[in-house]
């Protein structure tokens, strides 16, 4: 919101420092660091046409709340930024969950009169402690006689190459070659770079009023009138999900990425926010404006785009109990001729429906432009580069059918009226039907079935008491059960636990080793197990995993069986029904009782009396425990 208010003409590098030194958890710093810095620029010799003010408000049970805290934007419908000066609007920012454009203009309306209270205290501050403004050279002025010159060669040869259906190649060849000739013709009279400003001039006055007085932009299109779109969904065979969505000479490829609960962005901020589960990632690689450049790091584009195309599906992403997964969603510019952030929330769009995901709604965003002279304005709808660079205002705004979704307004006057905002979001409202309408004709809502590449993630529930046996010491137990698998285990403190894989087998296999673990045995259970250890009393056969019973060598048949080895061996698929679960926790199992049909006699659970006697003593005198039952505890978790 500063950026538009310095005046013309002021060279000086200018820099703001925020610092957040302290944050109580409650409240969001950044409506504090906007009237921060309009206070130090205020009360100080730079000069500045402020002060401004921002506001944060909230729709909560259908009620506006100015500046809510963290917990209650986590009820509310609205999250709105709105920063102006006493008169006017000069910056907004917002994510809802498909609000109308009636409760987004009483929200701007309701901000502005908290601005004007915050300006008229920070006026307050500047009349007791503010210094004089120092002065500054006026902006190099074009001499009235070169104006003139270039007037008179230009003409209006804009006509022959703009104002018509041309593309942003033909327009530059244009302009180049009519600057070109313009300074042949004007000589040495002047300085070349002088000429260029009086040209560039010339040509932007020229653009407005067109617009104005006409209603005939650049491209030729009237004020309300969007470029050609095209969609397409599928496009990439090995990714989960793609979209690819082209508007004018601005297409975007947006990638959907699926991945398992587990891979959720840890972040470490100072708001509240933990974790991500959903993310949007931008990138405008220097070809997609014909350019050969550095690549570095995300630049100020990157960040705030990718920010902007979240914020805007945000609203419609399913819950983790509808669909458990990490959503990534990457955006990449393949060519950029304004209007990239919006042409990204279309593209996640249809990339999100073409990997499955059940979204609640489709979003579509449109970028809305303003030429404003005096009293006489134009709103345009789905501006250009040109447009944007020549303009007044960038308005993008994204949502549904229902209502609004994302808000983002930069402008470079030094305000707009409810009037100018009213009528663009109405005019913004009409594209956005248009082009949901486009989308759907594409694909039309989310496939059914996900790509065979994407993990199945399966959401089941254990008692939290048994936890601990899943993840076994040291994480050995969860190591074991991907290892096995090939599945992804991720499991949350109230016993909630995600399993992933792309295979159908190994999702299963996991799910039942888990329930295994955490499963009671049950007096009286009947199980398949396999025989794991082979002593001279008996046979150890795994139950649950994990969980071990005693066969002793009088359960293994209805017959006398003088060696166990004569029955069964390690490896041994056998049937056995639980009798008895002792003081100790141990397992007794039989094979006998199976046979003998003593389901309902022969099930008892054991609170009394030492173990058998034929099993060997156990006490201090007793042989070494190699030929004893070990202790419960080397049999693996409960």
């Amino acid at each position: 919101p500063l950026r538009p208010l310095f005046p013309n003409g002021l060279r000086n590098d200018i820099q703001i420092i925020i610092t957040t030194l302290s944050a109580d958890q409650e409240n969001d710093p950044d409506i504090l660091a906007i009237i921060g810095a309009s206070a130090a620029l205020a009360v100080s010799d730079i000069p500045f046409h402020g002060p401004v003010s921002g506001v944060r408000i909230g729709y909560i049970d259908h009620q506006l709340v100015v500046n809510p805290t963290f917990q209650q934007l986590e009820k509310s419908n609205l999250d709105i930024v709105v920063a102006g000066t006493k008169d006017a609007i000069v910056m907004v920012e917002a994510g809802a969950s498909e609000v109308s454009e009636e409760i987004i203009l009483q929200a701007l309306k309701m901000a502005q009169i908290v601005n004007k209270e915050v300006v008229e205290l920070i006026e307050e501050m500047d009349h007791a402690l503010g210094k004089a403004k120092f002065a500054f050279g006026e902006e190099k002025k074009v001499p009235h006689e070169l104006e003139q010159l270039v007037a008179k060669h230009f003409g209006n040869r804009l006509d022959t190459f703009m104002f018509k259906p041309v593309t942003k190649q033909q327009e530059m060849k244009g302009l180049a070659d009519l600057k070109a000739d313009i300074k042949a013709k004007i000589g040495e009279q002047f300085p070349p770079d002088l000429i260029e400003e009086a040209i560039d001039e010339r040509e932007k006055a020229e653009v407005r009023r067109s617009i104005i007085e006409r209603g005939l932009r650049p491209d030729g299109r009237n004020t309300k009138e969007i470029r050609p779109i095209s969609s397409k969904v599928g496009l990439l065979p090995r990714t989960h999900g793609s979209g690819l969505f082209s508007r004018g000479q601005t297409q975007v490829l947006t990638i959907t990425t699926l991945g398992s609960m587990g891979e959720k962005q840890k972040l470490d901020s100072i708001g509240v926010e933990e974790e991500k589960r959903y993310m949007h990632h931008y990138n405008m690689p220097p070809y997609s404006t014909g350019e050969a450049k550095r690549i570095g790091g995300s630049g100020r584009r990157e960040i705030g785009h990718g920010a902007l195309a979240e914020r805007a599906l945000f609203a419609v992403i399913p819950t983790e109990e509808e669909f458990p997964y990490t959503i990534r969603l990457v955006s990449e510019v393949l060519s950029s001729n304004g209007s990239t952030s919006m042409a990204s929330v279309c593209g996640s769009t249809l990339s999100l429906m073409d990997a499955g995901v059940p979204i609640k709604a489709p979003v579509a965003g449109i970028a809305m432009g303003l030429i404003k002279e005096g009293e006489k304005y134009k709103v345009l709808t789905d501006i250009q580069g040109i447009e944007d660079h020549l303009g007044d205002m960038d308005f993008k705004v994204a949502g549904t059918a229902k209502g609004v979704t994302a808000l983002q307004m930069d402008i470079k006057i030094k305000g707009l009226t409810m009037d100018i905002l009213t009528e663009a979001l109405a005019q913004a409202h009409e594209a956005r039907m248009f082009i949901l309408d486009k989308m759907h004709q594409t694909i039309a809502q989310p496939r059914t079935e996900m790509s065979k590449y994407a993990p199945r993630m399966t959401r089941i529930t254990i008692n939290p008491e048994k936890i601990g046996a899943v993840i076994g010491p040291g994480g050995k137990m969860i190591r074991s059960i991907i290892d096995q698998t090939g599945a992804s285990v991720d499991i949350e403190d109230d016993g909630t636990v995600f399993i992933g894989s792309p295979s159908e087998e190994g999702s299963r296999r996991a799910i039942e080793i888990i329930q295994g673990l955490t499963r009671d045995v049950e007096v009286g259970a009947i199980y398949t197990g396999k025989v794991t250890r082979i002593m001279t009393f008996g046979a150890f056969v795994e139950v649950l995993p994990g969980k071990e019973g005693l066969v002793h060598v009088s359960e293994l048949s209805t017959e006398r069986v003088n060696r166990v080895e004569d029955v069964v061996k390690v490896g041994d698929e056998i049937t056995v029904m639980v009798t008895e679960l002792d003081r100790m926790g141990r397992i007794n199992l039989s094979k006998r009782a199976l046979s003998e049909g003593l389901q309902s006699s022969g099930a008892r659970v054991s609170d009394a009396g030492p173990p058998r006697e034929d099993r060997g003593p156990r006490g201090p005198g007793g042989p070494p425990r190699g030929g004893d039952r070990p202790p419960y505890r080397d049999r693996g978790p409960r």
